[in-house]
């Protein structure tokens, strides 16, 4: 799940990962840090997703190191789009979002395994939970919320999504992205 709130974003994950039927792990990480003040939350193929990670937190060093300041969200999202588009006929099994602050603001992005890149205004759920998730998102999900009450929606779509899917479930990881930090809440 990813939200915009009142002064950042807000990412957040269960942390099942499955092989059919089989839970084959119970804490896989699934949001990760790219850059300062931009995170990646992951669905689909781990290795997969493991790749692309590694990928993006290496191309937004070199940008930093290049270029003497950070990508922005949207250029993120852009490379993103363009690596796994350039990969669609063996594709990268994944379903991203990019989330995060810049001099733009607060910023979040879905990101298809084909390379489509969509800006989201508000909110947006991926993976197998996401109908779940969003019945909460659009239920509950406000203009100018704060973080405190952008970070309970969070949970509470997650939650939610836990209760309903079989390929959900185990914890929460939660992390909070604003102008002053990347912070991630257990």
């Amino acid at each position: 799940v990813g939200l915009v709130f009142q002064g950042g974003v807000v990412l957040a994950s269960e942390m099942r990962a499955t092989m059919g039927y089989l839970i084959a792990s119970k804490k896989a990480k699934k949001i990760y840090q790219i850059a300062e003040r931009i995170g990646m939350t992951t669905a689909g193929g781990v290795g997969d997703a493991q790749q692309i990670a590694r990928l993006m937190t290496v191309e937004c060093s070199l940008y930093q190191i290049r270029r003497g300041r950070p990508m922005t969200v949207s250029a993120v999202a852009t490379l993103l789009s363009n690596i796994l588009n350039q990969n669609r006929y063996y594709p990268y099994y994944v379903q991203l979002l990019v989330g995060g602050m810049d001099e733009n603001g607060a910023r979040l992005f879905s990101v298809d395994a084909m390379g489509g890149a969509s800006r989201e205004e508000e909110m947006v759920a991926t993976g197998s939970g996401s109908p779940m998730a969003f019945g909460v998102l659009e239920d509950r999900y406000k203009k100018d919320m704060n973080e405190d009450e952008a970070v309970s929606l969070a949970v509470r779509a997650v939650r939610s999504a836990m209760k309903r899917d079989a390929g959900s479930g185990e914890g929460i990881h939660v992390v909070v992205i604003t102008q002053d930090a990347y912070r991630e809440i257990g």
